[in-house]
């Protein structure tokens, strides 16, 4: 039985308020040996921080302000702001929504998210949103990133790190009003975010009335969009090749070369790594990939799938394939399809994108006992 439910909306306007960054030491942002400064006992977390920054380990910025923050990965840079976003407010309608999740979200992990985020005292990692923003805040943005940065280095993972501190009042305030009647997509941290709204509806009129967000301009620096595939254990590609074409699929017995090269925006994979198969749904138009594998084909299975395992490259769902758990290969979905998809009051089924690059963890953290 699904347990998955739809996060609250927040309502508009949509505000990014300043606040007084936490951020790990250069040598110590992505190296995993750094998750200690956030592992359990998470009552401890802010007494080991403060200790992490009288030991030179981490810095906590001298005054509030919005963030610049640009990061290159991979060849890929993306810049966004990075501020507490308001969620003390929910939309009545879709007209009043500024923030839309396009995944549903599982409610007991979304409780264990804020009780670690309490204890902690700390929104460890900002959630990341992407929107279509308006051309002048496209020109603020562009403007600020021509100055010299605040930080600037390169990361334990490879990333490049470059961060300004927006601190001007004035500016502040025409980002705001540029903000205000925009909407954005959830892209990444859908439990975060229910887990915000979690610990305002607990603890109104405090700190937790905000939780720490990145905006990035999708048409700017975009984010790529990419697809999670699936392996499913207990089925067989002849069981999933049947309930496909009952789906109303065209499907087509391939070998490896010609079934990879058919992965597009209209073809699926089906594999056990011996057995290939290429799937052409007929109206996916109207739906993303994703969605019709869970809705049209899963849901016709005689023997339902009782676990999904989710993979974010080809390489690792062939890895994990076999004929009692076949793989699912997807296309990447389109963004603009996600967005009026969650516009039109959709959703996709859980781990159904990912948006890359992300941050590293501990370039920008936000404590709570300091708003």
């Amino acid at each position: 039985m699904d347990s998955t439910v739809v996060p609250p909306y927040v309502a508009k306007p949509l505000e990014l308020l300043p606040f007084r960054a936490l951020m790990l030491a250069p040598a110590r942002v992505g190296d995993p040996a750094s998750a200690r400064a956030l592992a359990r006992p998470y009552r401890d977390v802010a007494a080991r921080l403060t200790q992490w920054i009288e030991r030179g380990l981490a810095s906590a910025d001298s005054a509030p302000a919005l963030y610049l923050h640009e990061y290159t990965s991979g060849g890929l840079t993306v810049r966004g702001l990075v501020g507490a976003l308001r969620v003390s407010a929910r939309a009545e309608t879709l007209a009043d929504r500024a923030v839309w999740p396009h995944e549903a979200i599982h409610p007991e992990q979304a409780g264990e998210l804020a009780d670690r985020m309490l204890q902690m005292e700390l929104n460890p990692a900002p959630i990341l949103l992407v929107h279509d923003g308006p051309q002048g805040l496209r020109d603020i943005v562009a403007q600020v990133a021509r100055t010299a940065p605040d930080w600037r280095f390169l990361d334990r993972t490879g990333q490049r790190q470059r961060i300004w501190a927006i601190r001007d009042d004035a500016l502040i305030a025409t980002v705001c009003d540029l903000l205000a009647q925009t909407r954005c997509l959830l892209a990444d941290g859908h439990h975060r975010y229910a887990a915000y709204l979690r610990l305002q509806q607990q603890h109104p009129g405090t700190a937790w009335d905000a939780g720490l967000a990145m905006l990035v301009d999708q048409r700017d620096t975009p984010l790529f969009l990419g697809a999670i595939h699936r392996t499913l254990p207990g089925t067989s590609v002849d069981d999933l090749t049947s309930a496909a074409e009952g789906a109303g699929a065209v499907v087509a017995a391939q070998d490896r070369h010609e079934a990879l090269n058919a992965l597009d925006s209209t073809h699926l994979v089906i594999t056990d790594g011996d057995t290939w198969r290429t799937v052409e749904p007929l109206e996916l138009e109207r739906e993303a990939a994703v969605s019709w594998l869970h809705h049209r084909v899963l849901a016709g299975l005689a023997v339902p799938v009782t676990r999904i395992q989710h993979h974010h490259s080809v390489e690792e769902a062939l890895e994990a394939a076999s004929p009692t758990a076949p793989a699912v290969l997807l296309p990447s979905p389109d963004f603009e399809q996600v967005r009026a998809l969650v516009e039109s009051g959709g959703l996709l089924p859980e781990k159904a994108t990912s948006f890359q690059p992300k941050p590293s963890l501990g370039v920008m953290m936000r404590p709570m006992n300091d708003a």
